[in-house]
């Protein structure tokens, strides 16, 4: 087993993903760990998560006395701070860098905040394993389909970041990969709990433009993404999942009449276009054209060959993809059914989305 016995690193580990990604190390299924170890700056987060771990509502202060001693343990610190990253490295087998600042619009505003997290945090990362003699034997980066083409700073940071943490296999023997995804369904800045929230508060609902497409994917298959990635990818390789495609307003279209169809009132919710928001795109792309002749096929996944001649091996022709040209959520794959199927578990108004450590 991949992790059996061996310490993990999650940075950015109270988020969405990094919540996701250690319950399901905690299930054993890569083996059960040593220790697993969060790093993220919210201590309040870390907090909450804790008592989960715990099954406790409240603690006093005992519980972090005792944070040495547990499987799931918490370091408050930041990647942008190099010592941070090399007191958390230093005993660690495997890294998932999940940290970053993600949310569009907010990227927009405070373009160096970005920079400073999304791409000092991959350096600092890559600098604390290559010059501390430390046990890492692979990093996995979480990168976003806004990262291919970018035209938004939080695109052009995670665009960076991936050739980092790429960058950093060479004279290096950690394997460093990374994994790239699109929109994941009611995490934490997805439209999902927003169009819920406001078809339950009466509408009106607020789609940015008619034209405007997503990929969508379950946080379980984002972590899905995350274990393959562990378990197969090759030095600098970057993991893609295939997953459908859909235009916005009918998501908003869709959640609209499950709502009606559940709460049978009947009531007319009104839809609203309010115009693309600052650093979006109207379409997202996973795999560029450039890209698509170095991308293969594995184990249900694409998979982008780096372009770096030392890590890219000798010369052969890839098993085929099956892609021609961009992967692009222009290209509608999600019909009505697939779309209800998704939303589903997410339409429920007791539904806690992100669920419980234990």
């Amino acid at each position: 087993m991949l992790v059996e016995g061996k310490n993990v690193l999650v940075t950015g580990g109270t988020g969405s993903l990094g919540q996701a990604v250690v319950r399901r190390l905690l299930t054993g299924e890569l083996g059960m760990p040593a220790r697993i170890v969060v790093i993220s700056r919210d201590e309040a987060k870390q907090h909450d998560m804790r008592l989960s771990y715990l099954r406790r509502r409240e603690a006093t202060d005992d519980v972090i006395y005792r944070n040495s001693t547990q499987l799931l343990r918490f370091i408050v610190g930041d990647v942008r701070d190099y010592p941070s990253l090399v007191r958390a490295v230093r005993d660690a087998h495997l890294v998932i860098n999940a940290a970053a600042l993600k949310q569009v619009p907010t990227c927009e505003y405070f373009p160096f905040e970005a920079i400073q997290t999304n791409l000092h945090g991959a350096q600092n990362l890559v600098r604390a394993i290559r010059e501390n003699r430390t046990p890492v034997e692979t990093v996995v980066g979480i990168s976003t389909d806004k990262a291919c083409k970018p035209i938004n700073v939080m695109g052009m940071t995670k665009a960076i970041m991936e050739r980092i943490l790429i960058e950093g296999n060479i004279g290096c023997e950690t394997r460093f990969a990374c994994v790239r995804y699109g929109n994941v369904i009611a995490s934490r800045g997805s439209v999902v709990p927003l169009f819920k929230e406001q078809i339950a508060t009466g509408g009106p609902v607020t789609v940015t433009m008619k034209e405007m497409t997503r990929f969508l994917l379950t946080l379980d298959q984002a972590v899905d993404t995350v274990m393959a990635a562990v378990r197969s990818a090759r030095a600098g390789e970057t993991y893609v999942p295939k997953v459908p495609a859909a235009r916005v307003e009918e998501l908003a279209d869709i959640m609209i009449e499950m709502s009606r169809a559940s709460s049978k009132n009947g009531r007319t919710i009104e839809k609203v276009f309010t115009g693309i928001r600052p650093g979006e795109k109207v379409h997202e792309i996973m795999v560029s054209d450039e890209e698509c002749y170095r991308t293969t096929t594995r184990d249900g996944y694409y998979v982008i060959r780096p372009m770096l001649p030392e890590l890219a091996g000798e010369p052969a022709p890839p098993a085929p993809s099956g892609l021609s040209g961009e992967y692009s959520s222009s290209v509608i794959t999600a019909d009505t059914a697939t779309l209800q199927a998704l939303l589903r578990p997410y339409m429920e108004p007791t539904r806690d989305s992100a669920g419980s450590l234990a």
